[in-house]
């Protein structure tokens, strides 16, 4: 529901803006504000894609998964998952607010990045398995 739903909504925004059912370009004559707000998309859309990516790997999160079982898996998994949602949606809030297309591409790339990191029941199996300590001998 956590992915699904908030992509419908992104969906829904979209659908209504392109049939003025919303307010379009309400703030596009505002170059400075248009400036600081895509560059700190930008460099949040930048940060977090990669991040996600890779979080499972870090030592830090892998050792709580390790810990914490497929509870701390469903927690780790939905903060990545909304770490590229939330600004999914915002960007494709923004595209419609300023009419700025950096805005559209960066919700295309957020939106594809989600696919690599979907929380399905196999993957996350998969990513808790990749997580236990191996016995190994000496």
């Amino acid at each position: 529901m956590h992915f699904w739903g908030w992509l419908a909504l992104t969906l829904c925004t979209v659908v209504a803006s392109e049939a003025d059912l919303l307010p379009v370009g309400y703030e596009a004559s505002q170059t400075p504000r248009e400036f600081v707000v895509a560059f700190i998309m930008e460099a949040l859309t930048i940060a977090v894609v990669p991040f996600a990516l890779w979080m499972f790997r870090w030592r830090p999160v892998g050792r709580r998964l390790q810990e914490g079982g497929e509870g701390a898996l469903l927690r780790w998994s939905l903060f990545r998952l909304y770490m590229l949602i939330l600004p999914m949606v915002a960007n494709a809030l923004l595209y419609y607010a300023f009419m700025n297309v950096a805005f559209g591409y960066m919700g295309i790339i957020l939106f594809l990045s989600l696919f690599f990191i979907y929380p399905s029941k196999a993957r996350c199996q998969q990513e808790l398995k990749e997580h236990q300590p191996h016995d190994r001998q000496p």
